[in-house]
């Protein structure tokens, strides 16, 4: 269980808050007093008691492992303390912030920001940073966390206006790191370093992104044209060049013609008719009679 009442990440409100074990204190002095008083019969035990225990009532205090607490006296700075137990003086020491030093986390968004070719976009992203000093961000800073989130908030257009559309779309993660090294040079003076910059969405509007997608589909469609027109060229070059073989070689030529013709009739059922002048130029008039007339001596004449 903690010793502390959970204060509220950077506020001064939890390191004033009065400590468990300062009060067991309070209530063991009072009880010690008021005990020696009975025993006495004279009230100035308690008497001298009750300064003591209103002073470790509100002298103790006790920092959590990831926090530091700026203790001011009477208005100066005195000194970081922390994590663990200290003290301070009633009265002239003040707790002035208690800082959460673990890396935190910040939303920021950008709506309706132009990019370079005028086009408005919303962008969200998301701020990864850590406190490294706190007497800087607490000292020389009102409002760390709200100067964080506006300067990542201003850096963000920024570099929105200084992008084209595509360039953001695609580049996400070329626009983070150019965040990020903006963000750092301007917190670093504060006691604060902009770890990284992550752009989590972009939005555009509706009526450019169903232009967009018309685009793109165009697109595929000129490409898939051009892939096509690309492979009718090489089969025209390819028969261009087989009409060479078959221009001097008629053998070649008839063969294929034969070999195009088997190849339309071997199914089962299929019937092709085919014009004379074709037989006679593939010759197979005189291949069928003689095939017949071969088969006719084989098997002698029919009666």
């Amino acid at each position: 269980m903690s010793l502390i009442v959970i204060p509220r990440r950077d506020s001064a409100s939890g390191a004033q808050s009065i400590c468990p074990l300062g009060f067991f204190l309070f209530l063991a002095v009072l009880l010690a007093g008021a005990g020696v008083t009975g025993l006495a019969l004279t009230p100035w035990p308690v008497a001298a008691a009750l300064p003591i225990a209103f002073y470790l009532l509100f002298a103790i205090r006790v920092a959590e492992q990831w926090e530091k607490a700026i203790v001011l006296r009477m208005g100066r700075f005195r000194g970081l303390y922390g994590p663990g137990m200290f003290t301070v003086v009633p009265i002239i020491d003040s707790v002035a912030r208690v800082v959460d030093q673990r890396v935190r986390v910040t939303d920021v968004t950008a709506e309706s920001a132009l990019t370079k070719d005028t086009v408005p976009v919303n962008v969200d992203a998301i701020v990864f940073w850590v406190v490294w000093d706190a007497q800087k961000c607490v000292l020389e800073v009102e409002n760390f966390y709200e100067a964080i989130r506006l300067s990542a908030q201003t850096a963000l257009r920024e570099t929105i206006g200084a992008h084209e559309l595509h360039d953001i779309i695609t580049g996400r993660e070329h626009m983070g790191v150019e965040l990020q090294r903006i963000l750092d040079e301007k917190t670093n003076p504060w006691g604060i370093t902009v770890q990284s910059v992550e752009i989590k969405q972009v939005n555009i509007p509706q009526a450019l992104e169903d232009a967009m997608s018309r685009k793109a589909q165009a697109e595929r469609e000129r490409q898939a044209r051009i892939i096509l027109g690309t492979a009718e060229t090489e089969i025209a070059q390819k028969f261009a060049e087989a009409s060479m073989l078959y221009q001097d070689n008629p053998v070649a030529f008839n063969l294929r013609a034969m070999n195009m013709l088997y190849e339309a009739i071997k199914e089962k059922g299929s019937m092709v008719i085919v014009p004379s002048p074709v037989v006679e130029s593939m010759g197979l008039g005189g291949v069928l009679g003689t095939a017949s007339a071969a088969r006719v001596n084989q098997t002698g004449p029919q009666a």
